[in-house]
């Protein structure tokens, strides 16, 4: 497993903290079980999803997978 992968997981698990992942998903356009496999680190992410992440979140592309803090 890739060391961003696991800061991506874990920053995605913050960010979607009580919100179920069903629904996060849904918001973002994804399948369910694809953003439960990244926040399991089953599944490394694309840069078209992970670009979607970003801008449901409106998070920088840099902190939310780890390559730099707040």
């Amino acid at each position: 497993m890739l060391m961003y992968t696991k800061q991506f997981a874990e920053r995605l698990k913050e960010l979607i903290g009580d919100e179920s992942i069903s629904s996060v998903a849904k918001k973002i356009g994804l399948k369910q079980a694809t953003l439960s496999r990244y926040l399991h680190c089953k599944r490394e992410i694309g840069l078209e999803n992970l670009c979607k992440i970003a801008d449901y979140f409106n998070e920088d592309l840099d902190i939310l997978t780890g390559r730099r803090e707040y």
